[in-house]
């Protein structure tokens, strides 16, 4: 669960690092749809790792004690 977590954080840092860079152009409702598009895209990444992440989780267990 630690992985999974440290997987979201570094998400979230390079998604506000890329909004923080394209911040600094003046594009304006462009760099607006582009912020929206990413949050969304992070949401979804993030509900399914929350939705998901158990059962992968257990697969690989399923694998690592068979092998």
């Amino acid at each position: 669960m630690t992985n999974l977590r440290i997987l979201i954080a570094r998400t979230c840092l390079e998604l506000r690092r890329l909004i923080s860079v394209d911040l600094e152009r003046e594009e304006g409702q462009t760099l607006a749809e582009y912020g929206l598009i990413l949050a969304l895209i992070a949401l979804v990444v993030i509900g399914a790792v929350v939705i998901f992440g158990g059962q992968v989780n257990q697969m690989f267990q399923e694998i690592g004690s068979s092998v």
